[in-house]
């Protein structure tokens, strides 16, 4: 028989952690007292352990640990946490003589990115010359134009129209594949001449940021940010994440600690964080037109700070705790960044095309029974309402299938000639808060439960057309020329 001892951390719960030792009876391979440590910090297959051996003590354990939680701010795994650290600092006093050595350029480099003065314009130039110019002005621009312009606009479409329309001598077929709405003009062209470069781009610049370690010094700057709005530094996480796709970030909540921060982060990720090809199609479509660009990226980034505020301030539960290990400065390694890369890509792509073909159908089928006209019918007032003319309803449409899809329509529109600088920053606006796309929605739902995928999408799909609305009142009144 084991014998039960004292470990070298002397903790403030010691009577707590006596307690439970003292109800604990049976034979559990390893320490009572680790045991009661991992029952005070939450270890589900312990519970189980317990439960399975003596079901009646593990109700009286239960009962304690809530009565020491109430004790406590944080939660006991964070308190215990933080115990271990100040016992680690002692022994290391007293071992350890540390000889103040030079610090190194990186080391320098890393504390300036954790500092608020100098941490905040390392993001902006970050986010700037890696989102702004890399993945929207050379990869949604440059790229994008040469592909969707030359490649496909000159050669492949023509190609791919005249052999449909050889091989089908039926109007309605040639529709399905070649049409207005068709799998290979629209569908097939979306996915790869508009969509595949853009998230090609966002990904090395992820991968980059990823290799090098700035993401874990990113989630320590914006911490105290974030907790005003509910979370902690490790939202940062799913919140980049879902700069490139936003139905793998809500998984990633899951690795929030509480409920609370996975339900904001939800919601946040529905409504104002943009995929990495809606975000590539909007940065390419303001391209060159600063005030328009400013105003999209200060509305939603207002969007996003107001609504986890409130959403902090409505929503019961504990305030975020949270602690990190930051990893030393490196260069990246280009065979990590590719290899990343390719397996994100592909994985994307695999996603999105399949997707991009049936959205293409579910068109078809929605004009041949006229039930799209009947949607857009139905979206028509409120994209008037925001200033829009009526062929913008279809994007809104597109965009529920997939957001990027409705961005690359509202790419062709823009093409078109049919919006004014003000009604393009008005839509970019409208467009990127609307609804989430049908794979993220069924995500959400899968996390947190119907009714509160519901009620996000309820909640977004009116907040979105009211934030157009103001927008678009208050740029006209104002006299603003976009």
């Amino acid at each position: 028989m084991q014998k039960d001892y004292k470990g070298p951390v002397e903790y403030s719960l010691e009577i707590a952690i006596e307690k439970i030792v003292g109800l604990l009876k049976e034979d559990y391979g390893i320490s009572k007292r680790a045991i009661a440590l991992l029952l005070l910090q939450d270890e589900e297959e312990i519970k189980a352990l317990v439960r399975e051996k003596e079901t009646e003590a593990l109700s009286k354990i239960e009962a304690i640990i809530e009565e020491i939680s109430a004790h406590y701010i944080h939660p006991l795994t964070y308190e215990l946490a933080l115990e271990r650290q100040a016992q680690v600092r002692q022994i290391i006093s007293k071992a350890v003589t540390v000889k103040q050595e030079k610090v190194s350029i990186r080391e320098k480099i890393s504390r300036l990115s954790m500092n608020p003065i100098t941490g905040l314009p390392l993001v902006l130039f970050v986010l700037y010359w890696g989102l702004y110019k890399f993945v929207g002005e050379f990869g949604a621009g440059t790229v994008v134009d040469f592909l969707e312009g030359t490649i496909f606009a000159q050669y492949i479409n023509p190609f791919i129209t005249n052999l449909f329309v050889r091989l089908l001598p039926w109007e309605i077929l040639q529709d399905l594949f070649v049409g207005e709405y068709g799998v290979m003009t629209l569908g097939f062209r979306y996915a790869v001449a508009l969509i595949l470069p853009i998230v090609t781009f966002f990904f090395i610049f992820f991968s980059i940021i990823e290799d090098i370690g700035y993401l874990p010094r990113l989630a320590m700057l914006l911490d105290r940010t974030f907790k005003k709005i509910g979370l902690s530094g490790r939202a940062v996480i799913p919140m980049v994440l879902g700069f490139g796709c936003a139905t793998m970030a809500v998984m990633v909540t899951r690795t929030l600690a509480t409920k609370r921060e996975r339900i904001i982060a939800t919601i946040l990720l529905a409504l104002a964080v943009p995929c990495s090809a809606q975000l590539g199609v909007i940065l390419a479509l303001l391209e060159g037109n600063l005030p328009g660009m400013l105003i999209w990226a200060g509305v939603v980034g207002l969007v996003f700070l107001f609504i986890g505020y409130l959403t902090a301030k409505i929503l019961p539960g504990e305030r975020p705790s949270f602690y990190m290990e930051v990893p030393p400065l490196r260069w990246p390694k280009i065979g990590n960044v590719l290899t990343k890369t390719y397996v994100r890509v592909k994985w994307y792509f695999k996603e999105i095309l399949p997707l991009f073909l049936l959205a293409s159908v579910f068109i078809w089928l929605g004009k041949l029974t006229h039930l799209f006209d009947l949607v857009i019918n139905l979206l028509r007032k409120p994209v008037e309402a925001i200033g829009l003319p009526h062929q913008a309803s279809k994007i809104f449409l597109f965009g529920f299938f997939r957001r990027d899809y409705g961005a690359a329509g509202l790419y062709d529109l823009n093409k078109q000639g049919i919006l004014t600088g003000l009604q393009l920053v008005v839509a970019c606006v409208a467009l990127t808060l609307f609804l989430p796309c049908i794979a993220q929605f069924l995500m959400t739902t899968r996390e947190r439960g119907w009714k509160v995928g519901l009620g996000i999408s309820a909640f977004i799909l009116f907040f979105s057309f009211g934030v157009a609305y103001i927008l678009n009142l208050l740029l006209s009144n104002l006299g603003v020329v976009l």
